[in-house]
């Protein structure tokens, strides 16, 4: 399956998130991070229950810029 990867460095470590499923992980570099976020979603899928996963999910999600005005 794919999902998608959003990461961001916070100090020293890198955070990275799987929107579709709400899961967050980190490490101190990027690929580390990745490694660390694959880790927890096969976990999820390995220990949670058929309605968890579906209530989790989340079937459409939009990345986009975002521009906003501020005075």
């Amino acid at each position: 399956m794919k999902f998608t990867a959003i990461l961001r460095k916070e100090e020293d470590m890198y955070v990275a998130l799987c929107p579709e499923l709400d899961i967050a992980s980190q490490g101190y570099t990027v690929e580390e991070a990745k490694e660390n976020l694959k880790e927890a979603v096969l976990l999820f899928f390995e220990y949670a229950s058929e309605n968890e996963v579906k209530e989790r999910t989340c079937e459409e999600l939009y990345i986009t810029p975002l521009e906003v005005a501020i005075a």
